[in-house]
């Protein structure tokens, strides 16, 4: 997910986004747990993520 889609998102759009990976992210580190999964790489691209939304969200709030 880029910066740009992120700003352009509304800010119940960035919250229920930053949920559903939330959640994601912590199956896939289960299921990762459990049996390695192909591309590890998909859990620190969808902590990164994770992190942009969390980023936009505080600086709309700090606006």
């Amino acid at each position: 997910m880029k910066q740009e889609e992120i700003i352009n998102m509304s800010d119940i759009d960035v919250k229920d986004t930053l949920s559903n990976l939330s959640d994601k992210l912590m199956k896939m580190k289960l299921s990762h747990n459990i049996s390695p999964i192909e591309n590890p790489l998909k859990i620190r691209h969808m902590r990164r993520d994770i992190a942009r939304l969390k980023t936009e969200l505080r600086k709309r709030d700090t606006q």
